[in-house]
Parts: structure tokens; C-alpha cells; sequence
């Protein structure tokens, strides 16, 4: 087992009617909450930030802005096209919090960050 817990954003509603609309150039983007949940990004937290429902409700207070920021940078890079207020109760509109404790990496070898390649 990996000494991490696992964060994953489940978008919501609002965020999906965002996604639709943001977009000035496409007129019928058509995306469900199914497909934008298709693929999400997995953040790898302490294993002592995930070990209780309020210790990742510390962790989501702490660092829910940056999140936000990531997963609309997922989406359009320009920050104009992203809400102005980004406040903790958007932030909970927006994504349910999944929190995953059991990691295994089952991969022999090192891991390694494709940014410093």
C-alpha cells in the first residue's frame, strides 16, 4: 500500500451548466454529467489529511481554491471565461469530494513526475 489517500472531484450540476456555457465559440457543446465524470483527476494527499471525514474537510478548506483552479484550467484555460467568486460553497456546488484511503501501487519501478522528465 501507498502512504497517500486519494481526493477525486465528482462534478456537479452547476459546474456542468458552466462547462456548457462558458465556451463563447461552441454553440452546442452537449456535455452530461456523465461524460465530464468520465475521466477525472486523482490528487494524492497525506494519508493523515484523509484519515477521517474531517480531516479531508480540513484538507478541502485548506486547499479547495487551488482544486477549483485546476479543474477549470482542465477545462478553459483563459481565467476570464471562470467564475469570479470562487468561494468555498461554489466549490461545494460544484464538486461532490470523493475521498479513497486504500492505495496500492502495483507497479514495479519508482514514480516519478512527467514534469520533471
Amino acid at each position: 500500500m501507498v502512504n497517500r489517500s486519494a481526493i477525486l472531484l465528482r462534478y456537479q450540476t452547476p459546474a456542468i451548466i458552466w462547462i456548457n456555457e462558458a465556451d463563447p465559440y461552441d454553440d452546442d457543446p452537449g456535455n452530461t454529467a456523465e461524460s465530464v465524470n468520465e475521466e477525472r483527476t486523482v490528487y494524492l494527499i497525506s494519508d493523515t489529511d484523509g484519515e477521517s471525514d474531517e480531516a479531508v474537510e480540513r484538507w478541502i478548506k485548506r486547499n479547495y481554491k487551488a482544486l477549483f483552479e485546476e479543474e477549470l484550467d482542465g477545462w478553459y484555460t483563459d481565467p476570464a471565461l471562470w467564475p469570479q467568486k470562487r468561494t468555498l460553497r461554489l466549490f461545494r456546488e460544484w464538486f461532490d469530494v470523493e475521498c479513497h484511503t486504500v492505495l496500492i501501487d502495483t507497479v514495479d519501478g519508482a514514480i516519478y513526475d512527467d514534469d520533471d522528465i
